[in-house]
């Protein structure tokens, strides 16, 4: 099958053959018929994940059809359309007993600790634990499109943000991660202000109803940024997302907040950026709560796709550009630019396999 395959972290992948992957007892391979390129899988490609391992296939915001059952595997049939969480669980850890899976103590992640959906195909184990059952009316693309950006934006606006309706909400970044938090905030009821480099990226989030948008880039530091949402806002918001994952990002976010507010931290911190210069004498002063999120369990993904129906949400607005397998390298190295060159995310489609 052909994959995309990193040989040298830093260096442009290559398309090539590879071998066929095969399912192990109790999991499945998934024939992929679309998948996003997300910024974790240019952290991949950096190596600034110690978890992978060259040569490697990145990608993990796949849609597809089972193609192969491992023995054991119930419930499930070839030709099922299916998705998984990016953190896919084991299932029998304390994590996992209680529920977390998204933080499963044996954890494996397609595209980090495995190889990817950059690729034809792709096995994924446990497969009674990680495997999401997909309406037929979601496209391919769509499908993808819900993949750990939506889900983890999902988490951190409605469970972990608990967003009520009239609040405030700060999104920074506006990437995949930011747009969608956008809309489930904006479908919650809340008000948002964009925060992002792009007026691109910004003026898609005002045309998906936020409120105000910021250019992060006319300001010098986090604070100023932060000053200016505060006044936005009316003193602060009740929720503010990172969806970057900088120290500038982090710090501005916390920053944004009102007394007794939430910030969630969506995108990743790799270590070797730096450590965010939080304003803590604002955490202690204004009993503000600083999260950390990691994904969306298996089993939330029927409460995610009733919320994305019921509120008419159109995941379809979220994709900026469609491109083949072949594209994907030149789509990692274009994330290299802090401004992406569109706005909305990038989902792969394999027109040999999609609908």
């Amino acid at each position: 099958m052909r994959a995309v395959v990193f040989e040298e972290f830093g260096v442009l992948p290559t398309v090539r053959e590879v071998p066929e992957p095969v399912a192990a007892p109790g999991g499945v391979v998934i024939e992929v018929e679309a998948t996003g390129v997300c910024r974790s899988d240019w952290h991949s490609w950096l190596g600034h994940d110690a978890a992978v391992v060259l040569p490697h296939v990145a990608g993990h915001e796949l849609a597809g059809r089972i193609a192969e059952l491992g023995e054991g595997v119930r419930g499930w049939r070839v030709g099922d359309w299916v998705t998984v969480p990016f953190v896919c669980a084991c299932g029998s850890c304390a994590q996992c007993a209680s529920g977390n899976q998204q933080i499963c103590d044996r954890e494996f992640q397609p595209g980090a600790t495995h190889w990817g959906s950059f690729a034809e195909r792709v096995a994924i184990d446990f497969a009674e634990v990680n495997l999401v059952a997909l309406p037929e009316s979601l496209s391919s693309a769509e499908a993808a499109a819900l993949g750990c950006r939506f889900g983890t934006a999902f988490r951190a606006v409605l469970r972990h943000g608990a967003l009520q309706a009239g609040q405030w909400v700060a999104v920074y970044g506006c990437g995949g991660a930011g747009i969608s938090a956008v809309m489930l905030a904006v479908a919650a009821g809340a008000r948002v202000v964009a925060v992002d480099l792009s007026a691109e990226a910004r003026a898609l989030a005002m045309s998906l109803g936020a409120v105000a948008a910021v250019d992060a880039g006319e300001f010098d530091g986090p604070e100023a940024v932060a000053e200016t949402v505060r006044t936005i806002t009316g003193g602060g918001a009740h929720v503010s997302l990172d969806c970057v994952g900088t120290p500038s990002t982090c710090a501005a976010s916390v920053g944004s907040l009102r007394k007794r507010g939430k910030h969630v931290q969506v995108g990743l911190m790799p270590p070797a950026q730096g450590v965010a210069p939080i304003p803590m004498h604002r955490v202690i002063g204004g009993e503000l709560q600083i999260i950390g999120t990691h994904g969306l369990q298996a089993h939330e993904y029927p409460e995610m796709l009733r919320v994305v129906a019921d509120s008419g949400i159109d995941l379809a607005r979220m994709i900026g550009k469609r491109i083949g397998l072949e594209d994907v390298p030149a789509a990692l190295a274009a994330m290299n630019d802090p401004i992406p060159p569109h706005a909305g995310v990038t989902v792969v489609e394999f027109s040999t396999n999609g609908r």
